[in-house]
């Protein structure tokens, strides 16, 4: 392969990843406060706020669907960190918004981020824990794609390539609510910082 290549492509990568911005429906200005010092009592009055996580359960009701998310800190797109780990979570939400949300797509572990007012919090078991989950009405529900990996020989740095990221907003939903589409940079290659040896 060219000596050339690798570096081509690793400034392909800088230039991407220097272009990464906040996808549309989730920008705006919102307080910074997590899901922890909700639950203490700090967030007063009509509290806009942008969290994310992973998805651990998805409960669709009689009129709206509820998400309960464990929190995590949101990168410069506001998508939760990938290199998040157990120990940087940020408590535990709920957002729930109008409408029905199939279970079987926004499925446990997916990334989610939602924007809404913090109404409240929620007692909810965890095993035999009562646990205050803060309760946001959710506007926008923005469900991030399932990260690909893929291997390049010879170097290792993380490129975001094109996806197409399912969400939806006020007056929008999935399956007879409409669907917005956006297209923004998520696909994460992961390249090895050198090529395995050759035998023979």
């Amino acid at each position: 392969m060219s000596m050339f290549k690798p570096l081509i492509l690793a400034t392909a990568v800088a230039t991407l990843a220097a272009c990464a911005t906040v996808p549309q429906p989730l920008q705006g200005t919102f307080t910074e406060i997590t899901s922890v010092a909700a639950q203490q009592g700090s967030a007063t009055g009509a509290v806009q706020v942008r969290w994310g996580g992973q998805i651990i359960k998805t409960e669709p009701g009689p009129q709206e669907t509820c998400f309960y998310v464990l929190q995590r800190p949101l990168d410069s797109q506001a998508r939760p960190a990938a290199s998040a780990s157990n120990n940087e979570t940020q408590g535990r939400f709920m957002a729930c918004r109008a409408g029905f949300y199939d279970p079987e797509v926004f499925t446990q572990g997916r990334d989610i981020t939602v924007t809404g007012v913090l109404q409240g919090s929620v007692s909810q078991k965890v095993g035999d824990y009562n646990y205050a989950y803060p309760r946001i009405e959710a506007n926008v529900v923005y469900l991030w794609p399932e990260r690909v990996y893929v291997n390049y020989p010879g170097y290792y740095d993380p490129y975001w390539g094109p996806y197409w990221g399912p969400y939806w907003g006020p007056g929008w939903g999935p399956w007879g609510w409409g669907a917005w589409g956006g297209y923004y940079p998520s696909r994460v290659i992961v390249v090895p910082r050198s090529a395995p040896p050759r035998h023979g």
